[in-house]
């Protein structure tokens, strides 16, 4: 399985019907595709959607609806649209169930730095900083490492998106957990052991007694998302 089609399907695992997601540019906008058959979630988007569903068919896209980094998206019958200042003021307002957003680094305690490589143009900050102080819940959807080194820190070296603790990072290794003592490590992979973990990681993992193996749905939602 692709890694990052295992960590879309693993984070739409954590998805709850009735529940307010957001979700962020890149790997975790596929999460929408793998949600369990019959859920019912409302995904927000900051540039101001409530209710999006995956991207129709090719050919069957409309250029007015785009998800904040400018991809096409879908909408549901009901779907929402609505202005910047009401679309921030739900985020920082608390009313978002959860956020997965990317990560270019996690350290120990729980710091996310996604929004910026220092020497680097940007367009701009976006609304990570926001997502990340004001939901309920947030995920990091990330692949472990990059050019060979863990994204996985004891501390971030890049400028953090917040200093607020997320609330469980996945990756296509494992299912990690910050926590007041630490990283811990909840799950891994189908195929991967915990010494190929550990080994891919620069920070120190609290390891329990039994590390379940993540479990991943084959299945795939087309219209389910609302």
């Amino acid at each position: 399985m692709d890694e990052k089609v295992l960590i879309a399907k693993r984070v739409a695992l954590e998805m709850k019907s009735g529940s307010l997601v957001n979700l962020g540019i890149g790997l975790p906008t596929t999460v929408a595709n793998y949600l369990a058959p019959g859920l019912e979630v409302y995904f927000q988007s900051e540039n101001g959607i409530i209710g999006m569903a995956p991207a129709p068919e090719m050919g069957m896209v409309d250029p007015n609806l785009t998800d904040a980094g400018g991809g096409f998206v879908g909408a549901i019958p009901g779907a929402a649209s609505i202005d910047s200042a009401l679309s921030f003021g739900l985020i920082r307002g608390g009313h978002l169930d959860v956020t997965v957003l990317g990560g270019l680094e996690v350290d120990e305690l729980g710091h996310l730095a996604n929004w910026t490589v220092p020497g680097k143009m940007i367009p701009g900050m976006g609304g990570a900083m926001d997502l990340v102080s004001g939901a309920k819940k947030v995920i990091v959807a990330m692949q472990h490492a990059a050019k060979g080194k863990s994204k996985i820190l004891k501390r971030c070296t890049l400028p953090l998106t917040s200093v607020r603790r997320v609330d469980l990072i996945v990756t296509e290794l494992a299912v990690l957990e910050p926590t007041d003592a630490g990283l811990v490590l909840k799950e891994i992979a189908p195929g991967v052991t915990v010494e190929q973990v550990i080994a891919a990681t620069e920070a120190t993992l609290i390891i329990p007694d039994n590390v379940a193996v993540m479990p991943v749905s084959d299945a795939v939602a087309t219209a389910a998302a609302v």
